[in-house]
C-alpha cells in the first residue's frame, strides 16, 4: 500500500518512499458511492458536452444526439407497428409490410447512392473551403434524388398496370399507393446524407426517424376514427402523408441551415464526379438493403401474409439493437472523412477505437434486455405473434457479431475504399438471397433467420478484414477493448 505522500511524488521519489508508514489508507468505495458520483456527475458532463468546442467531445455529443434520436425513433416505429398490427390484423399487416419493404428498397436506390456520397463530400468541401461546390452539392443531389424517385415511381406504376393480372388482388391498390411515396422517400434519404455530412444531426435524423413515424401513426389514428377500413391500402395512404410532409419540412430546414452556416458563393456542380463516387456506394446501399430485407421478401413469397407479419415483428424487435450501430455510424462517418482529409492518422485510429466501443457495448446490453422481454413485446402485436420468439435468438447472433466489428463499412466508404466495401456487401447480399431461397421453403421463419444471420456475419468479417489489410486498423471489439 502506497502512502498518500507517495501518490504526489515523482516516480523515482515514490520508489524511494516505498515501505514508509502510510498516513492514510484508502477505503474501497461502495457501489452506492460509485453510483452516486455517476448520477451527480451526469449534469456536469452533459453541460460540458453541449458547450464544448473540442472535436472529440463535439463528436461524442453528435453520437449521443444520433443515438437519442434513433432510440426515440425505435420506440415510435415499434409503437406504430404495434398499432398497425392491432388495427389491421395479421394478414393485412403482412401485406403492408411486404409492400413497404419494396418502397424501402426502390426509394433508397432511386438517388443512386448520393446520400452516402454527400456524407463523404460535404466535410471535404468544408475542410478545403470549397463552398461553391458545397452549395452545388446540396442543391444538385436533391434534384437528382427527386428526379430519380419520380422515374422509379412512374416505372413502378407502369409495371403494376402491365402485370396486375399476376399480382394478388389484395396487393394491387396498396402497391399503387406505396409507389407515390418513392420520390419524397428518395429526397429524404439524400437529405439525411447532406445533414450528416455537414454535422446537422437534428436536421438529418429527426424528419425521417421521428417525424415520419409520428405522422404515419397520426394519419392512421385519424383514419380509424373517421371510420375508414383499417387495411393495407389505408396504411399506404397514411404513408404518403407521412413521407411527403416529413421530406418537405426537412428540405425547408436544410435551406435554412445553408443560409445560416454556408458562406455565400456561386453554386458549382460536378455531377460526373459525384456519380462516379456514388456508383459503388449505390452497390453498397443496394446490398445493405438486400441484407436487411431479403428475408421479408422471400418469406412473403413462400409463406402466408400472416406469417410475414409475425416474422417482421420478431425481426424488427430484435433489430432494435442495430439502431446503435447506425446511430454511431451516422455520428462518426463525416468525422472519418475529416480526419482523413487532414491526414491525422493517429487521431483516426483513436477515433475508430472509440466508435467500436460506442457500437458494441450498448448493443450487447440492448440484446440482453430485448431477449428477456421478447415474449411480452411480441404479444403486443396481437395473438400468435409470439410464434416468432425463436427467430429472435437466431438473429441476435448476426446482429451482435456485426456490432462487434464496429462501423467498418462507414470507415471504408469515407476513406475511398467504397469499391471493396461494395464487393463485400454485394457478395454477402447474393449469399443472403441464395440462403433464403434454399432455407425458407424447407424451414420457414427459422430458415430465413439463419440465412440472414450468416450473411450479416460474413459481411462484417470481410469488411473488418478489408479495413485491416487496406488501412492497417483492427476493427474487432477484442482488439479495441477500453483501457481502465
Amino acid at each position: 500500500m502506497k502512502s498518500a505522500t507517495a501518490e504526489k511524488l515523482s516516480p523515482a521519489e515514490a520508489v524511494a518512499h516505498e515501505g514508509t508508514a502510510p498516513t492514510r489508507v484508502e477505503q474501497p468505495r461502495t457501489p452506492f458511492a460509485i453510483a452516486r458520483d455517476i448520477v451527480t456527475g451526469l449534469p456536469k458532463l452533459t453541460v460540458k458536452l453541449i458547450a464544448s468546442k473540442d472535436e472529440r467531445e463535439r463528436t461524442q455529443r453528435d453520437a449521443i444526439l444520433a443515438f437519442a434520436v434513433r432510440v426515440l425513433s425505435a420506440g415510435l416505429l415499434y409503437l406504430t407497428q404495434i398499432a398497425l398490427a392491432r388495427w389491421m390484423g395479421g394478414a393485412q399487416y403482412g401485406i403492408y409490410v411486404a409492400v413497404w419493404t419494396w418502397v424501402l428498397i426502390l426509394g433508397a436506390m432511386s438517388h443512386l447512392g448520393l446520400n452516402y456520397a454527400s456524407i463523404r463530400l460535404a466535410p471535404s468541401y468544408r475542410e478545403t473551403g470549397d463552398f461553391s461546390h458545397l452549395r452545388g452539392l446540396i442543391w444538385g443531389v436533391r434534384m437528382l434524388a427527386l428526379g430519380g424517385g419520380t422515374v422509379v415511381m412512374l416505372l413502378g406504376v407502369l409495371g403494376v398496370w402491365l402485370f396486375s393480372d399476376r399480382i394478388e388482388p389484395n396487393f394491387v391498390l396498396p402497391v399503387y399507393l406505396a409507389l407515390v411515396c418513392i420520390p419524397l422517400y428518395a429526397l429524404t434519404d439524400v437529405q439525411d446524407g447532406i445533414g450528416r455530412g455537414n454535422g446537422w444531426m437534428s436536421t438529418a435524423l429527426v424528419p425521417p426517424y421521428v417525424l415520419r413515424p409520428l405522422l404515419l401513426l397520426a394519419s392512421m389514428f385519424v383514419a380509424n376514427h373517421a371510420g375508414l377500413p383499417m387495411n393495407a391500402a389505408t396504411a399506404a395512404g397514411g404513408a404518403i402523408v407521412a413521407t411527403w410532409l416529413a421530406g418537405l419540412l426537412q428540405a425547408l430546414s436544410i435551406n435554412k441551415r445553408v443560409r445560416a452556416t454556408v458562406p455565400a458563393a456561386p453554386r458549382e456542380t460536378d455531377f460526373r464526379s459525384w456519380l462516379t463516387i456514388s456508383a459503388p456506394l449505390l452497390v453498397i446501399l443496394t446490398a445493405e438493403l438486400l441484407l436487411q430485407n431479403t428475408d421479408i421478401l422471400v418469406v412473403s413469397r413462400f409463406m402466408a401474409p400472416a406469417d410475414v407479419g409475425i416474422y417482421f415483428a420478431a425481426g424488427k424487435t430484435m433489430a432494435l439493437i442495430m439502431f446503435v450501430h447506425y446511430a454511431v455510424g451516422s455520428a462518426v462517418a463525416h468525422k472519418f472523412a475529416a480526419f482523413n482529409a487532414r491526414g491525422d492518422h493517429d487521431g483516426l485510429r483513436t477515433f475508430v477505437r472509440d466508435s467500436v466501443n460506442w457500437t458494441f457495448w450498448p448493443s450487447l446490453a440492448g440484446a440482453v434486455i430485448i431477449l428477456a422481454l421478447g415474449m411480452p413485446l411480441l404479444s403486443l402485436f396481437g395473438p400468435n405473434f409470439d410464434a416468432g420468439y425463436p427467430v429472435m435468438f437466431v438473429l441476435v447472433v448476426g446482429f451482435l457479431f456485426r456490432s462487434a466489428m464496429g462501423p467498418a463499412e462507414f470507415l471504408l466508404n469515407m476513406l475511398g475504399e467504397q469499391k471493396l466495401c461494395a464487393t463485400v456487401l454485394f457478395s454477402a447480399a447474393l449469399l443472403n438471397i441464395a440462403l433464403n431461397m434454399a432455407l425458407v421453403p424447407a424451414y420457414g421463419m427459422i430458415g430465413a433467420a439463419v440465412a440472414t444471420a450468416l450473411s450479416l456475419m460474413t459481411a462484417a468479417s470481410l469488411n473488418a478484414l478489408v479495413v485491416w489489410r487496406r488501412l492497417g486498423i483492427k476493427m474487432p471489439i477484442w482488439n479495441n477493448l477500453p483501457k481502465f
